[in-house]
């Protein structure tokens, strides 16, 4: 069966998990979701674990789902009114989308960080501790541990320790996006969501990043959605393949990207499609 032309017709398929995925430890569960913009399907029947402290990757072509996926977990889509979702996705063991869900708190639990690094216009100080003074902290030694913490956990803090009051909008592209995983993760999240943190950035600055990712897993649980599949290869622990709104494979990575189960998914990742 040619699953994608199968995909590409409307049928359902059943997504391939590979082995290893049945004894992981989810911080988040994605469950039977579907989505929906309007009259328009986004997102069929995906089911996938994203394992505590490691990074999973989505990949797959433009329009596929994968950002919207991404926008789900904290509940971003909720702000356009014509989604409809059905299924659930469980964070730590509780239902992201709960009728008695506060998505302000659920947001707090998730750093986001996006495409295009978008420091507010202040100073670097603030931008970090923004999420604590939303919070209502205002100790000045509990915040200004907060922003070494995080500039160090960002790889950034030698670069920036001595400008700390200087508008963010005076770093690099590169200090900038960097500058938004510490602000991410100022506030200790569960899960830290990168939808595409390279793809504005030069090379340079993009070993940065993929480095820094590297450093934070194991304390934090990243999901990335990234259009590099050399980056996915690079930087993350599983791989989800997905196809116009359906997850087609997922696995470790290693063994996605030199023996994938299905014959899709090796055409994708070689080039002969996508």
């Amino acid at each position: 069966m040619d699953r994608l032309k199968a995909i590409a017709d409307g049928q359902e398929i059943d997504s391939v998990l590979h082995e290893e995925l049945l004894n992981v430890d989810p911080i988040l569960q994605v469950r039977d979701f579907n989505l929906w913009y309007g009259r328009k399907q986004a997102l069929h029947r995906i089911n996938l674990p994203v394992t505590k402290g490691k990074v999973t990757a989505l990949i797959g072509p433009s329009g596929c789902g994968k950002s919207t996926l991404l926008r789900s977990v904290n509940r971003m889509n909720d702000l356009i009114d014509s989604v409809r979702i059905e299924g659930d996705m469980m964070l730590a063991g509780e239902s992201i989308f709960g009728p008695k869900v506060d998505v302000i708190e659920l947001r707090k639990r998730m750093g986001m960080v996006f495409q295009k690094p978008n420091p507010f216009p202040m100073s670097i100080f603030e931008n970090v501790i923004f999420p604590l003074r939303v919070d209502g902290e205002r100790n000045r030694k509990t915040l200004m541990d907060a922003c070494e913490f995080s500039l160090r956990a960002a790889a950034l803090w030698e670069e920036v320790k001595d400008r700390l009051n200087d508008n963010a909008a005076g770093l690099s592209g590169g200090q900038q996006q960097r500058l938004c995983i510490a602000r991410a993760i100022s506030s200790d999240p569960e899960v830290l969501l990168l939808d595409e943190p390279c793809s504005a950035l030069d090379p340079i600055a993009t070993g940065k990043v993929e480095e820094l990712i590297d450093d934070l897993k194991g304390d934090y649980s990243v999901l990335i959605v990234t259009h590099s599949m050399t980056q996915a290869s690079r930087v993350s622990d599983y791989t989800a393949f997905m196809y116009l709104g359906r997850l087609v494979e997922m696995g470790p990575t290693a063994s996605l990207f030199t023996k994938p189960q299905l014959k899709e998914t090796e055409d994708y990742i070689t080039g002969r499609f996508g």
